[in-house]
């Protein structure tokens, strides 16, 4: 089966999931759902799993959110979330067709998603949340970023659409590809900002934009501000009773 297609799933596929696994589960609810891209049901699912191998509940946000496959993901892969809550500006139609698929299949999820219909930076976080966002374009990716550490909640993007015109390379473009100095410069400005940053991949037959960045707020004790900040007092006071 060709992971990248951009091909509807649809029930004539419910063969190729006949497994028991979780992954075989969503798979076919999507395809009875009979509405998404093969492609973004491999992506959410490659994005989901390995976010939750590194952050455990949490309310989920899923920012530029499409469908919300993501964000449902989640919470199939982790029941100790409360909820999730899916944004995007226009939510396709065919969102609540697939959440009611899914509804469907799992009863547990009745009553915690959210989706919601809004400009990304009007909606409020919190520093508990965790902020999830699966192929926001271009700049968008930059505000889901500046709105997870200007809330000091855990971030996880799948990057695309780079627009290296008006995009912060970082000045890396020289050593590295365009793409891969913007996603380079994240990094750094994530660190600057107090953030512990992993770095891992999704298939790449599933999509060539596939670097996936997740990062969480480094404990106030563990920042190397504070730990100077702490040395410098502790000097100053060691001085006062010399």
């Amino acid at each position: 089966m060709d992971r990248s297609s951009r091909n509807r799933l649809t029930p004539k596929l419910l063969p190729q999931f006949s497994g028991d696994t979780l992954f075989d589960g969503l798979a076919r609810a999507v395809c009875a759902a009979g509405c998404l891209p093969r492609k973004e049901l491999f992506e959410a699912w490659e994005v989901a799993r390995r976010v939750r191998r590194r952050f455990r509940g949490r309310r989920i946000v899923d920012l530029a959110c499409g469908h919300g496959l993501l964000a449902q993901a989640l919470l199939l892969l982790d029941d100790s979330s409360p909820g999730a809550l899916a944004v995007d500006l226009r939510l396709p139609k065919s969102a609540a067709t697939l959440a009611a698929s899914l509804l469907g299949a799992w009863p547990r999820l009745q009553g915690r998603v959210q989706f919601l219909e809004r400009d990304l930076r009007e909606v409020p976080l919190l520093c508990g949340d965790l902020v999830v966002s699966a192929h926001a374009c271009g700049g968008l990716t930059d505000l889901i970023l500046a709105r997870a550490v200007a809330a000091g909640a855990t971030v996880a993007v799948l990057p695309c659409c780079h627009d290296l015109d008006t995009g912060d390379l970082g000045g890396l473009e020289g050593w590295l590809d365009g793409p891969l100095a913007m996603d380079a410069t994240r990094v750094a400005h994530l660190r600057a900002q107090g953030y512990r940053v992993y770095t891992q991949v999704i298939p790449g037959d599933i999509t060539p934009k596939n670097r996936l960045l997740l990062a969480e707020p480094e404990p106030l004790s563990q920042r190397s501000g504070f730990k100077e900040q702490v040395q410098t007092k502790d000097k100053s006071a060691t001085d006062e009773h010399r």
